[in-house]
């Protein structure tokens, strides 16, 4: 992803997905929970993780890509950085998990198992 028009492109294309208020931004939103968000941080946007675990072995395997700051510790969020085309396939990957963590019971039914 090369930047927040493109995340905002992909995530949009997924079922469900609005864009909506969230942080006083608007952003692609599932049932009223943002799904990805801007970040202060240039060249990055904010993805939700499923755990902090899943957020620490993101960053683990991949740093180049996924990262964070003071601000995101002890919280199930990471930095992505744009343009890390190399992991463009993985990227989406998380941004479809995080569109399905907040799917509601029935829509997840609807579209089945986690990606």
């Amino acid at each position: 992803m090369r930047d927040w028009d493109e995340v905002v492109a992909f995530a949009c294309a997924l079922p469900e997905v609005v864009m909506g208020p969230y942080y006083r931004d608007m952003v692609p939103t599932v049932n009223g929970k943002g799904l990805v968000g801007r970040s202060r941080e240039p060249d990055s946007f904010g993805l939700p993780t499923s755990t902090i675990e899943e957020k620490h072995m993101l960053i683990e395997t991949d740093p180049e890509t996924f990262w964070e700051t003071p601000h995101y510790a002890n919280w199930p969020a990471v930095l992505v950085r744009y343009g890390a085309d190399q992991a463009d396939e993985r990227v989406k990957l998380y941004i479809r998990r995080a569109w399905w963590d907040r799917l509601k019971k029935a829509q997840r039914q609807r579209y089945g198992e986690r990606p």
